[in-house]
């Protein structure tokens, strides 16, 4: 069930997170990491500017999360300090332009009785009458595509395992991510990461496998996910889908949720 969330920012910190591709950060408090646990990928959320604002002029989706451990902010830069470690990333779906935040915002007083806290989930009730106070379509006919919409491929299957790391990586900078092959792990090289800014760790990486052994595949990706919660993904040949359901469901069974598949053939799709 999704879930929506409101966050709560000054005018300086909501400029910073549009500026770094939609980034948003919580301090590692209690409640917050409870909290943060709890997100979703597709969760709603609700931009809510304090003062002067005082008032929703946004809603976006939970595009990913992640746990950051390099300074992103501008006041994490000052210090060399990670402050805001709890990280998700978002998609907007609508925002007011800055000029207008103060003469169209929503806002109500109820609203305004729960905006003490920084981040918290907003009853359904709130969300929908934020909606149509900006003119957006009541959530029930809100919908979002899904990748397993796209339908499998036919192309050519003499692809090369280079060939196809050009392929994700030029996916990658279409959806403007910052684009790395052969990105440097402790236990080798993964072969294409995407990472929303230069800065941050890798969001997506990717192993591609077009023959042999995938078992140190799938352990680099392991460690990707481990060490920064990245979403992890398999480039191989169906042939191969066996051998990974059984390592999935013994050896690295801790990923077995995490980790998604993808055949050679639908990659050259998705381009």
């Amino acid at each position: 069930m999704i879930q929506y969330w409101l966050i709560v920012g000054s005018k300086k910190n909501w400029h910073v997170a549009f500026q770094n591709n939609n980034i948003w950060g919580l301090k590692p408090f209690q409640q917050l990491q409870a909290l943060w646990n709890m997100i979703r990928e597709g969760d709603g959320l609700l931009f809510y500017v304090s003062k002067p604002v005082h008032g929703i002029v946004g809603f976006g989706y939970v595009a990913t999360k992640f746990r950051q451990n390099h300074p992103l902010w501008p006041e994490e830069i000052k210090n060399n300090s990670v402050i805001w470690p709890l990280r998700f990333e978002f998609d907007i779906e609508y925002c007011l332009p800055p000029s207008l935040w103060e003469s169209k915002k929503y806002t109500s007083k109820d609203l305004q009785n729960i905006t003490r806290m920084v981040f918290q989930c907003l009853p359904i009730e709130e969300v929908e009458a934020a909606r149509k106070a900006l003119g957006l379509e009541p959530l029930t006919s809100t919908q979002k595509l899904n990748l397993s919409e796209i339908r499998d491929s036919n192309i050519q299957t003499d692809i090369t395992h280079d060939d196809l790391k050009d392929y994700l990586a030029e996916i990658g900078r279409i959806q403007n991510f910052v684009v790395d092959k052969e990105y440097p792990i402790e236990s080798g090289f993964l072969d294409v990461v995407w990472r929303r800014v230069q800065r941050s760790v890798p969001t997506y990486a990717f192993e591609v496998q077009v023959r042999g052994d995938i078992y140190h595949a799938i352990a680099k990706l392991k460690h990707a996910h481990d060490l920064w919660n990245s979403h992890i993904f398999l480039i191989a040949n169906k042939s191969q889908k066996t051998k990974l359901e059984e390592l999935l469901s013994g050896t690295f069974h801790e990923i077995a949720n995490h980790l998604k598949f993808i055949d050679i053939q639908l990659v050259g799709e998705l381009l």
